[in-house]
């Protein structure tokens, strides 16, 4: 059979293609599989990984020509062939999958939950990245509710990370927390979580004047205001959270507020703007969060399942209100998954839009 693959430029996002190879159960390693990508989502979430792929080593996991990247995508894969004998044909798997029709999994630690990809060249990332979870008998990673997991779940887990990461630190003195990008699927994630859960503190989105209807919409934050106002924000101990990575913005809002931002956060890159490097600005200094540092210690801490049970009371506070919040779409085919990739790219996905794709017409 013929495995395809959708590929972008590591050095020009802008341009992709398709490449084919040849894919057999036969030449399967010992105990691997191969899996069939059924569908995954593509969130402004995706753009990042490809914007840090390098320096965080996200194009190690499922290589490419030289010059070329597959984004990672979370989704759905079905197990077409198996040489492993506790893992049957026909089994339906979550976890990190490439954007491709195909991918051979060399399994690990195999339990009734799941199991991790053992092959070489996927262990220099974080383990998180590299667990598939078994679905087949379960209802929560079915129909609507699996579109939400593929869309929402990596997402909402940074989400809840960063509010724990918060919190564990008493926000640092801070009485509002402040989003960049506040109509993204990760900020309106930690706004619920801060708005419902961490009362006094008061939460405002920053966000583009064309978005910032729908994210008042969202009930989820205590003030809106658009990027053009920042000096609006008042005078008073704040903690940022910058989903957006804007070098400007970051800027401004150091100068605006001063000594009183006391936590700076980098968490995304929706806008797009990398680094000319780190100038010393006024405030806390800006520092990188990366979630799987935060997860590794809350699994110690918290012990077997701790972790999975707190994620999932904060999980089923979230989807009740998503049917209100987004439409999702689903595409099928490369031309498909093209448009949506590129329409994500330039920004110009509506943020009540979600997209569930697939490589299979």
């Amino acid at each position: 059979m013929t495995a395809t693959d959708f590929i972008v430029a590591r050095n020009d996002l802008k341009q992709t293609k398709l490449i084919d190879s040849a894919t057999t159960g036969d030449a399967l390693p010992a105990d691997a599989l191969l899996v069939k990508v059924d569908r995954f989502a593509f969130t402004a979430n995706n753009i990042t990984y490809a914007v840090l792929g390098d320096q965080l080593k996200y194009w190690s996991l499922f290589p490419e020509p030289e010059g070329f990247g597959n984004i990672p995508v979370w989704g759905f894969g079905e197990v077409i062939e198996s040489k492993h004998s506790d893992i049957t044909k026909g089994e339906r798997l979550f976890g990190y999958f490439p954007m491709a029709t195909h991918l051979v999994i060399e399994p690990v630690n195999v339990n009734k939950r799941g199991f991790s990809d053992g092959a070489a060249h996927r262990q220099g990332v974080s383990p998180v990245y590299n667990n598939y979870t078994r679905v087949s008998d379960n209802a929560a990673f079915a129909g609507k509710q699996g579109d939400y997991q593929a869309l929402l779940r990596p997402l909402f887990m940074l989400s809840f990370m960063v509010d724990d990461y918060l919190a564990e630190n008493d926000f640092f003195g801070a009485r509002n927390v402040v989003l960049s990008s506040a109509s993204s699927k990760t900020a309106f994630g930690l706004a619920h979580l801060v708005h419902t859960l961490r009362k006094p503190i008061r939460v405002t989105g920053l966000t583009s004047p064309s978005n910032a209807a729908f994210v008042r919409s969202l009930g989820c934050y205590d003030e809106v205001v658009t990027y053009d106002a920042i000096g609006a924000l008042p005078q008073e101990p704040t903690a940022f959270v910058d989903m957006a990575g804007s070098a400007d913005l970051r800027r401004k809002l150091h100068h605006h507020l001063g000594e009183r931002l006391v936590y700076s956060g980098r968490v995304g890159l929706t806008h797009l703007d990398p680094d000319q490097g780190e100038e010393s600005l006024p405030g806390a200094k800006p520092q990188w969060f990366f979630a799987p540092d935060q997860i590794r210690k809350r699994a110690k801490e918290w012990g077997p399942g701790g972790l999975d049970q707190r994620f999932g009371a904060a999980w089923v506070t979230l989807t009740p209100r998503l049917d209100r919040w987004i439409t999702v779409s689903e595409g099928r085919g490369p031309e498909a998954v093209k448009q949506v990739y590129l329409e994500t790219l330039s920004g110009r996905v509506s943020p009540d839009q979600a997209h569930i794709l697939s490589m299979w017409k």
